[in-house]
């Protein structure tokens, strides 16, 4: 069965570039980017190591820890870091796991047998504080990855989290956010001091800080 948006993220124990690490207690208190690359040594997923990377302050900014996989060994992934910070001008920096028995690719349902038999997809999990899966998408080998709408869902999520809300199509920090239609306008009127637009019964747009 494909693992869904509130299942709590399987664990696992496996060796990195890191160092072995157990999943859960790796991430801790932290958010996890968790997302998967068909093979070392390819153009795409050169490309999306190298921009991971060079967004380690943002990602750092949002609590939220990177790691990656690829179905082949660390020491494939050290030569290959190598050739991502010298064609991607960056220093790499966060782990890869290693997964040359497709082991957690398949624990994660990241092999998409009309897609590959032998190589990961490009999944991407979002995977909250409490190891719960937040978000998933999956991409086909072909194409790389928005990582502009990855940040842009962790924020969406994080602003949920904190402010109860819900966001619109497009949203990015500091615009109008959506009050749940859960919230009756009285309890609205509580929450949000700072006063609610509302258009529809079911829709009202407000600001958050």
């Amino acid at each position: 069965m494909s693992l869904r948006i509130g299942d709590i993220a399987p664990d696992f124990t496996a060796e990195t570039t890191g160092g072995e690490i157990n999943f859960h207690e790796w991430v801790g208190n932290d958010w996890c980017f968790f997302f998967s690359h068909p093979a070392d040594f390819t153009p795409v997923c050169t490309t999306e190591m190298g921009r991971t990377a060079q967004l380690a302050d943002e990602f750092k900014k949002r609590n939220t820890k990177p790691l990656g996989l690829s179905t082949d060994g660390v020491e494939e992934h050290l030569a290959w870091i190598d050739d991502v910070n010298e064609t991607q001008n960056t220093t790499l920096e966060f782990p890869i796991v290693a997964d040359a028995n497709k082991n957690i690719a398949e624990l994660f349902d990241m092999i998409h047998p009309n897609e590959s038999n032998t190589a990961a997809v490009r999944s991407v999990f979002i995977i909250g504080p409490d190891k719960r899966i937040r978000l998933t998408m999956t991409y086909p080998m072909s194409v790389g990855r928005n990582f502009d709408e990855v940040l842009r869902v962790i924020d969406a999520l994080q602003a949920g989290d904190k402010n109860g809300i819900a966001t619109p199509a497009d949203w990015k920090v500091g615009e109008k956010v959506i009050i749940p239609p859960s919230v009756s306008n009285e309890d609205a009127e509580k929450k949000f001091p700072q006063g609610f637009n509302e258009v529809k019964s079911y829709l009202r747009y407000t600001s958050i800080g």
